[in-house]
């Protein structure tokens, strides 16, 4: 297992009060940016696969 070093960001403080508001009791900063950064990539890839949707022509299985 390898050890995890810290590091501080400076964020205004309203910008700590609206991560606060993100987060569960007992979870920590790291945690909530984690976890909506993992959002944030999964709304991303949603986006690409509806326009991929939007623009592409599909065939169906059974016309191949």
């Amino acid at each position: 297992m390898s050890a995890t070093t810290t590091t501080t960001i400076a964020v205004s403080s309203e910008t700590k009060e609206i991560l606060r508001h993100f987060g569960e009791k007992g979870e920590s900063y790291n945690l909530i940016i984690q976890k909506l950064i993992k959002e944030v990539g999964w709304k991303r890839l949603d986006n690409q696969w509806n326009k991929i949707l939007a623009n592409d022509a599909f065939i169906s299985l059974d016309e191949l």
